[in-house]
């Protein structure tokens, strides 16, 4: 699925964060987040906003295939099978972090951000995103974003965000 709209600004992830922290904060939840491609994008946004801690417990920041099995129990086979920015390796770390934390809800993403590392099947802009509740069925979409290494990784904190969402409605 390819998204075409505007590169989000500061202020805008900032208010899909504020807004996320609310509903978190109404339902006794908190947040974890799994991340590769946006290297701690996501808790950025999320702990700029005031009073984060009643809603957000933790990030792991997984870059490297072995961070990625250490930390979130991602298997080596389904990397060496599928590749780090797959369906499969997404759904591991979604379900790792919750695993690892006391958290609620998860957010997990890994990606192509460029400028390169794109290949002819998974090219620049290739995010998958993972959404999951504890006990709950993972949700996950693959995004093909446009532009270049910063408008991809604020297009997918943006989804991540509106994910995060749509998982709590």
């Amino acid at each position: 699925m390819s998204s075409n709209s505007a590169v989000p600004d500061d202020a805008e992830l900032a208010e899909l964060a504020g807004a996320l922290g609310r509903r978190l904060i109404a339902l006794k939840q908190t947040l974890v987040c799994a991340e590769s491609c946006t290297g701690g994008w996501i808790a950025k946004v999320a702990t700029d906003s005031a009073g984060a801690s009643e809603w957000f417990e933790s990030g792991m920041v997984a870059y490297s295939y072995e961070a990625k099995q250490a930390l979130l129990g991602v298997h080596p086979e389904t990397v060496i099978r599928h590749g780090a920015v797959s369906e499969a390796t997404v759904l591991e770390m979604v379900s790792g972090a919750l695993t690892r934390s006391g958290a609620a809800i998860a957010v997990a993403v890994t990606g192509v951000a460029g400028p390169g590392g794109g290949t002819a099947d998974k090219p620049v802009g290739t995010v998958w995103l993972a959404w999951k509740r504890r006990g709950g069925y993972p949700l996950m979409r693959c995004f093909h974003f446009d532009g270049d290494r910063e408008a991809i990784r604020r297009q997918t904190v943006r989804a991540a965000f509106d994910g995060l969402q749509k998982l709590l409605t």
